[in-house]
Order: C-alpha cells, then sequence, then structure tokens
C-alpha cells in the first residue's frame, strides 16, 4: 500500500542531530526503499517552510523531487471540509492541512505514516488507516 507520510515522520528525519535514528526514521527509510512514499503538496510546503538558510533549502527542495506531488482534486478539498465538520461535531480538533491528507488518502486507498496523535483520534471518526511500523 502507498503511504502519505505526513511532516511530522519527515521532520524527525531531516533534524540535524542524526545520533541515532528513531523508529519512525527507519521506518521512513523502509517505505521510501518500497517505492511507497506519496507526497501532497500541502506537506512539501510544511517541510519546506522555515529553512533560514537558502542554501539549505535548494538543497532540500532537490532531495524531495525525488517524491513528485500526488493531485489534489476539488473533491478532496471538500471531503476535507466534511471530515472537519464531522471530527468537531465530536468534540476533535484539527487542521486543515491535516484533514486534506485524510481525504486524499482516503480517495487514493493510502495509509497516513504520522506521529501526530491527532490522527489516531481522526482515525475514530473518519475511514483513514494509518500505517504501522512492520
Amino acid at each position: 500500500m502507498k503511504v502519505i507520510v505526513d511532516t511530522s515522520v519527515w521532520s524527525l528525519a531531516l533534524r540535524r542531530d542524526k545520533q541515532d535514528s528513531p523508529a519512525p526514521v527507519q521506518e521512513l527509510r523502509h517505505i521510501i526503499h518500497g517505492h511507497r512514499v506519496q507526497m501532497i503538496g500541502p506537506i512539501r510546503q510544511e517541510i519546506l517552510s522555515g529553512i533560514r538558510s537558502a542554501s539549505q533549502f535548494k538543497k532540500l527542495r532537490k532531495h524531495l523531487e525525488s517524491f513528485p506531488d500526488l493531485p489534489i482534486l476539488t473533491e478532496d478539498y471538500v471531503t476535507a471540509a466534511q471530515f472537519f465538520n464531522h471530527c468537531r461535531s465530536k468534540g476533535i480538533q484539527g487542521s486543515n492541512t491535516d484533514f486534506l491528507i485524510c481525504a486524499v488518502a482516503v480517495r487514493n486507498k493510502f495509509s497516513i505514516y504520522t506521529t501526530d496523535k491527532d490522527f489516531e483520534l481522526f482515525s475514530e471518526h473518519i475511514q483513514i488507516v494509518l500505517h504501522q511500523a512492520n
């Protein structure tokens, strides 16, 4: 199954202090080597946002080019809004980007790999599949 990798996992992998490789980073490597990573524009934007050095930005942007953006359709935005409204009615808050990730994953039958615990709450109310490390 293809996997949308959330910004939280990418952030762990891209940190400068790489002395030890936490389990999520090892799993990301496994997913990458299996050619199962799916990227969407909003995640790419989040990864690249806040990079202070122009040279680091350019280098990271180049590395991320290995993962082309999956198209996001109008229906994904509508589904994301429905997910947002449904979860909110259950007392669960989330960002527009998080619900867009959920919508794209559902439409494409992809799992979501994240360390963000909010997605566990979402999964109790919307039909998303969270990637579990092997």
